[in-house]
């Protein structure tokens, strides 16, 4: 804690010498993020332009006064780093017209819901179990509906701020935490964080045809079914949680070939496979009762149930594979499941 407090000292000298910030507290994010990009030593100048090219609706939120949020703001040279990265052309691309949706995404994975200070991120990892190395980490789930990790390292007296702490794949700039905004609070990163653009469907064919491939049958089977189930997993709006069997799971099925060739019932038992809303694996604990129970309604209309105990996971009888969970798409996420589930079975 004591290295925190020197950091924020240190950028309150840095505040303090520019005064359109040093009202943090009746400006906005978005005010603050201006502010910057005109001051003398301008700062966030392209996350301004990213934002201006964005929604409109998420310079709204930033600059909402009711808001309470975090933005984790990448520095002008995280994103002249992006840039080299993909290339002039394909960056440009993102900040075009045609590119908003992803630019909307890349955005919103930047902002979590309330104000979350330095000292309880500190408090939130210091709570968490560490692995054999030492590490710790908290998933945060954020506006873009995808999760990320702030992850950190535990030493003999607590977190390890001289180990650095991280937001997904870039570090938290430790000399700039707690920037307070009236709707929120700022903390600048390092690099650009970028989230799973690919989705639910675009993952499902590239592992289908991958070296070791998997989801061929699903993949089979989604091709067979209504339509309408594979535009729900390749709606770039819908929030969903798919089950996804391996293909052993399905080879396991009798009359496979004839449940195929039936498109009703084949369709409801693809549906059966899906929850309407995003679910991580570290939710599915608060889903269910005393009795380590939840029902929940799948797309189809019937309901599923999923059970938690000290054997692991469930869903009706098929096991949600543990290290196969967070499968993250820019709709959804996939769980793996060892099993086909049927509604009624």
């Amino acid at each position: 804690m004591y290295r925190i407090a020197v950091a924020l000292l240190v950028f309150l000298s840095v505040v303090l010498s520019l005064p359109a910030l040093a009202d943090g507290h009746e400006s906005t994010i978005a005010d603050i993020v201006v502010a910057s990009a005109e001051a003398e030593q301008p700062e966030f100048t392209t996350l301004l332009a990213a934002v201006s090219a964005a929604d409109p609706s998420i310079l709204a939120a930033l600059s909402n006064p009711e808001a309470e949020l975090t933005v984790f703001a990448p520095t002008d040279a995280a994103f002249a780093a992006l840039a080299e990265a993909l290339g002039d052309e394909a960056f440009g691309a993102i900040l075009s017209e045609e590119g908003t949706p992803r630019l909307n995404e890349i955005l919103l994975y930047h902002v979590v819901a309330g104000a979350v200070g330095s000292a309880d991120v500190v408090a939130a990892l210091e709570s968490r179990m560490t692995d054999d190395m030492g590490h710790v980490s908290v998933p945060v789930v954020t506006l873009s509906g995808q999760d990320l990790d702030i992850a950190g390292v535990m030493g003999d007296d607590g977190l390890d701020l001289g180990a650095g702490i991280t937001i997904a794949e870039a570090n938290l700039v430790l000399e700039t935490l707690d920037i307070e905004a009236s709707n929120g609070v700022i903390h600048v990163i390092d690099a650009v964080i970028v989230p799973e653009l690919r989705s639910i469907a675009d993952i499902v064919v590239e592992l289908a045809g991958g070296e070791e491939p998997e989801f061929t049958t699903l993949l089979t089977a989604v091709g067979a079914a209504d339509p309408a189930v594979l535009e729900l997993l390749a709606d770039p709006a819908a929030a969903v949680t798919v089950f996804a069997p391996v293909d052993a799971a399905f080879a396991a099925v009798e009359g496979l070939d004839e449940i195929v060739a039936d498109t009703g019932l084949l369709t409801t038992i693809l549906q059966y496979h899906v929850f309407p809303g995003t679910v991580y694996s570290f939710q599915l604990g608060d889903l269910v009762d005393d009795m380590g129970q939840a029902a929940v309604a799948m797309a189809n209309g019937s309901e599923a149930t999923i059970s938690v105990s000290d054997m692991g996971v469930m869903i009706d009888g098929a096991n949600i594979l543990l290290d196969l969970v967070d499968i993250e798409a820019s709709n959804g996420v996939i769980h793996v499941i060892d099993a086909v589930i049927v509604p009624g079975a």
